[in-house]
């Protein structure tokens, strides 16, 4: 009898699963795998990003320090605040990566973000390239971090740039691995899976721009935009991982648009007495008010909404888990 029960049982979820009609079961199962978890930790968000991690205890998961980027002299460095927070944090990880982007700081102190300018003068011949992945080495070793991650963007509608990046990438991952380092390269959702990408590196696909400052109100993903990019993703060589979004947006009928953390979006919702509602399709959380004659409409993910993209990728297959970003996050020890 108890047999029989479990047999039906596990048949009915089956079915659920396959449906993927029922959020409440899709949110709580197929969360598992083998893949690890990583974890962003932005340098100007590093406090409150660490207080996340700790709450992360006892998970399996990676750091990857965000981020070393350009000087006003096309030389890479490494924010001081990255710098003081690794130590802290060694014991409280798996792996450790440092993250290279192509921003560049100004003359006048601010910053160019994803500069493909600077890519350019750096893969502009091979000792420029080369001088460029040894400062990559030289900083990770000195910082005793076990991996490079490269977060290079904006550069995939430049033909010869595209082609250089390749080279790059095939280059570094070589030497890297001479000098006991692992690799991650970070891909946007739109980028050429098919062009070439050479075996070796993990390849962590941003999955968080399906609505954003660029348009209308929406989730940063959803079901269907999940597995069409997973299904794209199976192109790339070698192993692969999903990169989803933690917080959300804020958008108002007047044009304003800006980012939120989880917990900046749940205060919002109490101080307004806004009652909050998970998307089927998306599992975020979403609600509305209004304000001087402004209607506002708030999106975001928390834990639940992780598991349930998390879910949704694993339907298609197993794969790695990354995390954009840890800071604003109160319940993100609930992912598990």
């Amino acid at each position: 009898m108890v047999g029989q029960f479990w047999k039906i049982s596990l048949c009915t979820l089956l079915v659920l699963l396959m449906t993927g009609c029922y959020f409440g079961s899709a949110s709580k199962v197929n969360t598992g795998g083998s893949g690890d978890i990583t974890v962003w930790l932005a340098y100007w968000d590093i406090d409150d990003g660490s207080k996340d991690i700790k709450r992360l205890k006892g998970t399996v998961y990676n750091i990857s320090y965000f981020a070393a980027y350009f000087d006003k002299d096309d030389k890479l460095f490494i924010p001081e605040e990255i710098t003081q927070k690794k130590e802290e944090l060694e014991n409280l990880s798996g792996k450790a990566y440092l993250s290279f982007v192509n921003d560049k700081e100004k003359s006048d102190g601010t910053n160019i973000l994803k500069d493909k300018d600077v890519l350019r003068r750096v893969f502009e011949n091979d000792e420029s390239m080369q001088n460029h992945i040894d400062k990559i080495l030289s900083l990770t070793k000195q910082g005793k971090y076990d991996g490079v991650e490269i977060d290079y963007e904006a550069l995939w509608k430049d033909a010869d740039l595209t082609k250089k990046f390749l080279v790059f990438i095939d280059k570094l991952y070589t030497q890297a691995g001479a000098a006991g380092l692992k690799v991650r390269i970070v891909l946007e959702p739109k980028t050429p899976f098919s062009a070439g990408f050479s075996k070796g590196p993990e390849y962590v696909v941003m999955m968080y721009n399906l609505y954003g400052l660029h348009s209308d109100p929406g989730p940063k993903a959803n079901r269907e935009f999940i597995q069409s990019v997973l299904g794209k993703m199976q192109k790339l060589p070698g192993e692969k991982s999903v990169a989803f979004a933690t917080g959300g947006c804020l958008w108002g009928s007047n044009g304003v648009k800006r980012l939120l953390t989880e917990d900046e979006a749940v205060a919002l919702a109490k101080k307004q007495h806004a009652k909050i509602n998970r998307d089927k399709e998306s599992g975020c959380q979403v609600f509305s008010y209004e304000e001087d004659s402004i209607t506002y409409t708030i999106w975001y993910a928390d834990a639940e909404t992780i598991k349930y993209w998390r879910s949704a990728a694993l339907e298609i297959g197993d794969t790695n888990i990354s995390l954009w970003r840890m800071g604003g996050n109160s319940d993100i020890g609930k992912i598990q």
